[in-house]
């Protein structure tokens, strides 16, 4: 934990604010609600990655792992055969060898297909791929959505401004990552 003079979330510059923090050494005085942020996103990312890996699991698919889930749940999203750059480019992954290599592993499993469509290959879920995800939705609505649901203090709207904000982050870190590049 960090401390800035900005004063507490009331706005009394009399006590410091706390910032919970990962890497104190990183804190700004310009911005030390990002390190906040950052180590939230950290945190929030590996448990994501843990949930969704167990949820796979859960629904019959003990050995794949976080990207391969997303990877699956990409090339199903709105029934229609995807590229392997289609898929990097909505999951934002640079490494595309991460991805084939991911659509090589579903493929061999019998949860993914591949065939051409003229001088393009293209990826589709199986009927077995399709089973597959219906159970992982059926395992994601008992454990994760009737309990969010009964929350009550989360608020939707709220949920759907983090995500708006989490995109726009996003293009920051992503355009700081192409100025950190030319340095």
């Amino acid at each position: 934990m960090t401390e800035s003079n900005s004063g507490d979330e009331r706005g009394d510059a009399a006590q410091p604010r706390r910032y919970i923090v990962s890497s104190s050494h990183l804190v700004s005085e310009q911005a030390a609600e990002l390190s906040e942020f950052e180590f939230g996103l950290i945190i929030a990312g590996n448990a994501f990655g843990r949930w969704v890996v167990r949820c796979m699991a859960a629904a019959g698919m003990p050995d794949l792992s976080t990207l391969d889930v997303l990877v699956l749940h990409s090339v199903y999203h709105r029934a229609r055969g995807k590229r392997l750059a289609d898929i990097c480019f909505v999951l934002n992954i640079e490494e595309s060898h991460t991805v084939n290599y991911a659509l090589k592993k579903l493929c061999r499993l019998g949860l993914v297909q591949r065939h051409r469509q003229g001088k393009e290959v293209v990826f589709e879920v199986t009927a077995d791929g399709e089973n597959c995800i219906r159970k992982y939705r059926e395992v994601r609505e008992a454990c994760l959505v009737s309990t969010f649901s009964s929350l009550g203090g989360v608020e939707h709207r709220d949920l759907e401004t983090l995500a708006k904000n989490l995109r726009v982050l996003s293009g920051l870190y992503d355009q700081a990552a192409r100025s950190a590049t030319s340095l």
